[in-house]
């Protein structure tokens, strides 16, 4: 026997004896209770969708998930901690427009790569950003705010979340798309920015459709338009910007699953399954819907390209507004 075939009938055999030990690593799997790291703080979006869906998969696994909230930095911190348990197959974690889209972009200090160090699962769903009022302002359409902005220029306020924010970039965007350039001013988060628009401090806002909905169905601000690329079922009467012409600003905050780099690919395949089954559970697709979640798709192709196109896009217009850290 040749070398050549020699090193061949080698591999083959190894090959061979590697089969019967994935089959034991993929029937032992879980051994233990599965980590879910949230980037965020307890009770926000990315926090509440972890916990809707971990249960029901705890049950598939036959171990619990346990959701640990690892929050700071724009999301960095968690995202930071995955990236350093490479290979660790009892890990997995919530992402996000704002931790593996913008953060790399924004902040010099990330000590990861947003797709080398995961292996994205799927989309669990998106919000869309609403543009809406307070009761005082002189227009009910987005045709009469863009005039409106147009006219007051500066001395029109408009308030989003905070630097880095989806409220805050895809806020940069319509203004771009809309030919507009208010005062744009950040408030730290939706509860603040929301209290301001209904005092006046600021008249008009973007932030997620989530944070707001209750205030517009309760009649204490107006709603113009949704970023989303279709009208929202939780808010129907509300045209898209691509509607309006303003579809350059399309765009929505996502939430998605990940595993750490390193873990095999039937790990991979495994969660995508288990996941595909979840979120098509009535009472969790009801609950997604009921938040405003859209678009879920659980994909690990679709969210690897979702996750490099959004870097990409968002890069760009961190760049072009020369946006820094707050």
């Amino acid at each position: 026997m040749t070398h050549r075939f020699a090193r061949r009938a080698l591999a083959l055999a190894a090959g061979g004896l590697a089969l019967p030990s994935i089959a034991r690593a993929q029937a032992g799997w879980p051994e233990r209770p599965i980590r879910w790291i949230v980037p965020y703080n307890p009770s926000g979006t990315a926090d509440i969708l972890a916990r809707l869906v971990a249960e029901q998969l705890g049950e598939r696994f036959g171990q619990q998930i346990v959701v640990e909230n690892r929050a700071g930095a724009g999301g960095t911190r968690g995202a930071t901690f995955i990236a350093q348990n490479r290979g660790d197959t009892h890990m997995v974690t919530t992402t996000n427009f704002g931790s593996h889209a913008v953060s790399p972009s924004l902040l010099p200090s990330v000590a990861y790569d947003a797709l080398a160090d995961f292996v994205h699962i799927g989309l669990i769903g998106a919000l869309p950003q609403v543009v809406a009022a307070n009761l005082e302002f002189p227009a009910d359409d987005m045709a009469g705010f863009i005039a409106v902005a147009r006219e007051r220029g500066q001395d029109l306020g408009m308030g989003y979340g905070s630097v880095g924010a989806a409220s805050h970039l895809i806020g940069l965007s319509l203004h771009r798309a809309a030919g507009i350039n208010p005062n744009f001013v950040g408030f730290g988060g939706s509860g603040n920015l929301l209290n301001a628009v209904m005092g006046n401090t600021v008249p008009t806002m973007i932030d997620t459709l989530s944070a707001g909905i209750g205030h517009i169905r309760a009649g204490r601000i107006k709603a113009f338009a949704i970023s989303g690329p279709e009208r929202s079922p939780a808010l129907p009467e509300a045209p898209t910007f691509n509607e309006l012409g303003l579809g350059d600003a399309t765009a929505m905050n996502w939430f998605g699953v990940a595993i750490p780099a390193g873990t095999p690919d039937w790990l991979r395949d495994r969660w995508a399954e288990a996941l595909r089954e979840v979120v098509a559970i009535p009472a969790v697709s009801e609950r997604l819907a009921a938040l405003g979640a859209e678009g879920t798709r659980i994909d690990p192709t679709f969210m690897t390209e979702h996750v490099r196109s959004e870097l990409a896009r968002w890069r760009r217009v961190i760049e072009e507004n020369n946006i820094r850290p707050g």
